[in-house]
C-alpha cells in the first residue's frame, strides 16, 4: 500500500444519486470509486479528503466560541491551557490529513454514528456534506 495514508472518509462519501463510493488502491494510491451510471470513476481520496476537512473546518470555525464551550463543559475543565488546545486543534484541523494523526477507524465510526454523509460528483468535488448538529447556512 505504500507509504500514502488511507481514505479518510472511507463508506462515508456517496454519489449525488445516493450510491456509495467504494474505495480502491491505484498503484498503492487510495481512489474513491464514484458510480456514474454503469461506470466508476476514480478520484483520488486525497482530492476528496482535503475539501471534506476544510468544509467541516469551515462549519467549526463559524460556530468556534460554542463548540470550544462545548468541549470545555464536555471534558469538565475550564483552565485557559485546555482553552487553547481545543482552540488551536479547531484552528489546525487539516492536520488529521497526516498519516497517523488520528485513528482513522475511531474517526470514521463516530462520523458514522452521527450520519456524516460526504456527497460528490463524478469528478469528486464536493457537492454537499450532511453533518447532523453542524448545519451550516449554506445546506438546504
Amino acid at each position: 500500500m505504500g507509504n500514502s495514508r488511507p481514505a479518510l472518509f472511507a463508506n462515508l462519501v456517496f454519489n449525488e444519486e445516493g450510491q456509495p463510493a467504494q474505495v480502491v488502491y491505484i498503484g498503492g494510491v487510495p481512489h474513491y470509486a464514484v458510480p456514474d451510471g454503469d461506470f466508476l470513476r476514480h478520484v483520488e481520496a486525497e482530492y476528496v479528503d482535503r475539501q471534506i476537512v476544510r468544509r467541516i473546518q469551515e462549519r467549526i470555525l463559524s460556530m468556534r466560541e460554542a463548540v470550544t464551550e462545548g468541549v470545555l463543559r464536555m471534558l469538565g475543565q475550564e483552565d485557559i491551557f485546555t482553552r487553547a488546545s481545543i482552540e488551536y486543534a479547531i484552528n489546525h484541523m487539516e492536520r488529521i490529513l497526516e498519516p497517523g494523526a488520528v485513528n482513522v477507524d475511531e474517526l470514521r465510526t463516530a462520523l458514522w454514528m452521527t450520519g456524516f454523509r460526504a456527497v460528490v460528483n463524478v469528478h469528486g468535488d464536493l457537492v454537499h456534506l450532511d453533518m447532523p448538529g453542524l448545519e451550516g447556512e449554506d445546506e438546504e
